[in-house]
């Protein structure tokens, strides 16, 4: 008899626990939506507990047909949406082109692409002309050679923007081998325009293109931030060289900024790509100027920016493909047929019309990582652009 009444003691004492697990994890997650934590519990004693930032996960989608024409006039109930292998339902459906939208421009001023900066430079300004028609819509520029740097922060201001877009240029070769030339030079070619008065010009060996981390830092550091819709657009001939971060990273970093990246390869034929004996690599924005200071330490050192014998060639093309496929973007690619304005006039529209899907996964958002997308029209000849899938966060936080 006494053994039982113990038992029941017991099961008594442990169905009072489960309750109070269960309170726990009902305040937890109302604490996730906002509302105040617990300060501790019965006892006075802290827990740990883990927070999962749960969210509505959005889709920027577009459809085209078998031409290649962009399709507008699509409903939620045309589209069959699937997270890891599960059917999702699609909560919200809009075309809503109110929305802010964030642009960044990442161009590559390498040598290999010192032939086209002036066709992108033109081009890329009628574009953020035509893309910033409201005071919530900014952009910014990046230019990434063997080092990466801020030319012009979040701004709504074409003038600032347009002022920055003269500043692209490509490094300038370090002569004799040695430092950087006598600043006070009347060459032309030994001043960096880049440089504001008074200061020592930049100057630069000619190997080194930091594609991916330019990506990284300007999804993790800029983009993170901003609401609404956002594009990344790089121009370049996607043979990177020297960057700390991979590209399954530079990827990463877009998705969890929830960023669509378009590509435009803009490879000059002329030029031989090889150039460039090892450099120097810096990374981050140069004088801490990358908000947050790019990388812990503010960048410095890395790599360096040439290519070894021994090291096979990579498909840039190939590269800026799964850059774009990957985020929910498109690779275009500069041709005679296909010139840069036009390239910028197609991103132009698919940015004005783009559907934006929102769902809510059906199972707990206890299930962090990655998590797989596949989002199809029922109508089987069109085609979806939309990115591959998103990471669920979680936080560990402790509760006293």
């Amino acid at each position: 008899m006494t053994t039982r009444l113990t038992v029941g003691r017991y099961l008594r004492v442990g169905l009072a626990l489960a309750c109070v697990f269960l309170v726990n994890l009902s305040v937890l997650r109302r604490d996730a939506h906002g509302q105040d934590a617990p300060a501790g519990t019965a006892n006075g004693q802290g827990v740990t507990t883990m927070a999962v930032d749960v969210k509505v996960v959005t889709l920027p989608v577009t459809v085209r047909d078998k031409k290649g024409q962009i399709v507008r006039n699509l409903t939620k109930d045309d589209f069959v949406l699937q997270e890891d292998g599960r059917p999702q339902v699609i909560k919200y459906f809009t075309q809503d082109t109110n929305l802010p939208l964030t642009l960044g421009l990442l161009v590559d001023t390498s040598l290999s692409q010192r032939n086209v900066l002036d066709q992108e430079r033109n081009a890329s300004k009628v574009f953020l002309d035509q893309m910033l028609t409201d005071a919530k819509d900014q952009a910014f520029l990046i230019h990434f050679d063997r080092e990466v740097e801020l030319l012009q922060d979040l701004t709504s201001s074409r003038d600032q923007l347009e002022a920055a877009l003269q500043l692209l240029n490509a490094p300038q070769l370090e002569r004799n081998g040695g430092g950087p030339s006598n600043p006070q030079s009347s060459d032309p070619q030994s001043s960096d325009p880049q440089s504001s008065p008074g200061s020592q010009p930049r100057m630069s060996h000619g190997g080194g293109t930091l594609l991916y981390d330019a990506i990284f830092l300007a999804s993790n550091e800029l983009m993170k931030k901003q609401q609404g819709r956002k594009a990344l657009i790089v121009l370049s001939d996607g043979d990177d060289r020297g960057s700390r971060e991979s590209l399954q990273s530079a990827i990463e970093a877009a998705q969890r900024a929830d960023t669509v990246v378009y590509s435009i390869l803009f490879a000059d034929k002329n030029q031989n790509n090889g150039l460039g004996g090892p450099g120097r690599s810096h990374i981050g924005f140069p004088g801490g100027s990358f908000p947050g200071g790019g990388w812990p330490g503010g960048g410095g050192g890395g790599r360096g920016g040439g290519r070894s014998p021994q090291e096979p060639r990579v498909d840039g093309k190939k590269i800026l493909d799964q850059i774009s496929r990957e985020t929910g973007g498109r690779l275009y690619e500069v041709s005679k047929k296909q010139a840069i304005d036009q390239i910028y006039d197609s991103i132009a529209e698919e940015l004005r019309t783009q559907y934006n899907l929102g769902y809510t996964p059906d199972k707990s958002s206890i299930e962090t990582g990655y998590h797989k997308i596949s989002l199809v029209a029922k109508q089987k000849d069109l085609v979806v652009q939309t990115r591959d899938g998103y990471y669920a966060e979680q936080n560990a936080a402790l509760s006293k």
